[in-house]
């Protein structure tokens, strides 16, 4: 295996990238790893990235959009300094032992490999994140963290360790693409990459993703007690104890939680559980079982209830109606 150059060092030579598209990736995902690049040659007014796609098999891979990729097959690729890897929905699909096998082999010529939205769950199970710190999107962030146990998974935005790089979507993508740029080519050309998408806030890697991207509506107490929410899904906390974690008190907190959102914390609490609920019976295979589990049911009965107030349906017809497929119990 080859030790893998430094591409965040200051370089003038082009960086010769790979892009490999998966099928069902997210438009937004795409656009954000190439569109750096492609602001980047055209402020610098010559090729600083250089790069190509690749699809699993040849054949062009089509987004969620409808837009088809056209690329080579991955199996042909013979020399990168940067494969992004950049993937949606499908990860279970997408995951097979030729990916695998042809990710291994790039990453063992020496390339940086990178991983956007779904792409890390690819690397890791290539066994390419093994002792690395890495993120992903938070929906496959807790699956990603226990299933490869040698991965240590981060709730970061984006994270670069050593030869890896790794986000958890469309905009930490941006962010990530804008540190690459800003270590090798500088940080005035990164801002004025940034100014290209009026992209003005500053990437901070380390800060956490958000499940719901944030209410405006939420004062700086509310925000605080729903974030905790949020990471506790599959064990709730007592709203005292969230109260006390937020440095007040359980009348306060439901007073802001009143004031703010027009609702309890108890009722935001059950109601960010029940949105989880929907997110896992509708993206993935998980048995209702587990769904039940993630999101703080202790029982088939009291999730089935819940849910169908919640959604109006049944988990079980929910699935069915949007796979034409039952689902395990």
């Amino acid at each position: 295996m080859k030790s893998a150059k430094n591409i965040f060092t200051p370089s003038a030579d082009p960086l010769k990238t790979a892009v490999l598209v998966l099928d069902d990736c997210n438009t937004l995902s795409f656009a954000a790893g190439i569109d750096p690049m492609r602001a980047a040659n055209r402020l610098a007014g010559r090729r600083l990235f250089d790069w190509s796609y690749v699809t699993a098999t040849g054949a062009p891979a089509r987004l969620t959009s409808g837009i088809a990729v056209p690329g080579d097959a991955l199996a042909r690729l013979t020399r990168c300094d940067l494969l992004l890897v950049i993937a949606g929905f499908g990860l279970d699909r997408h995951d097979t032992p030729a990916l695998r096998a042809s990710l291994r082999r790039v990453a063992a010529s020496g390339a940086t490999i990178g991983g956007i939205d779904g792409g890390p769950w690819l690397l890791a199970s290539a066994g390419l994140l093994d002792g690395y710190r890495a993120t992903t999107h938070w929906e496959d962030l807790d699956r990603l963290a226990s299933r490869f146990p040698e991965v240590r998974a981060l709730q970061d935005r984006f994270h670069i360790d050593g030869a890896r790089m790794s986000c958890g979507g469309a905009l930490p993508a941006i962010d990530m693409m804008l540190q690459l740029i800003r270590a090798r080519y500088g940080a005035a050309l990164a801002a004025r990459v940034a100014g290209i998408f009026i992209h003005d806030s500053p990437a901070d890697p380390a800060r956490a993703q958000r499940r719901g991207g944030g209410d405006p509506r939420h004062s700086p107490l509310t925000g605080r007690a729903s974030a905790l929410m949020e990471q506790t899904l599959d064990a709730p906390l007592p709203i005292a104890e969230i109260a006390r974690r937020c440095g007040t008190s359980p009348r306060t907190l439901e007073a802001q939680f009143r004031a703010r959102l027009g609702t309890t914390p108890q009722a935001h609490s059950l109601h960010l559980r029940l949105s989880e609920a929907l997110r896992l019976v509708g993206d993935t295979d998980m048995p209702l079982m587990d769904v039940a589990l993630a999101t703080g049911f202790g029982s088939q009965s009291s999730f089935a209830r819940a849910f169908r107030a919640a959604h109006g349906q049944s988990a079980r017809a929910l699935r069915k109606a949007r796979t034409g497929v039952s689902s395990a119990p």
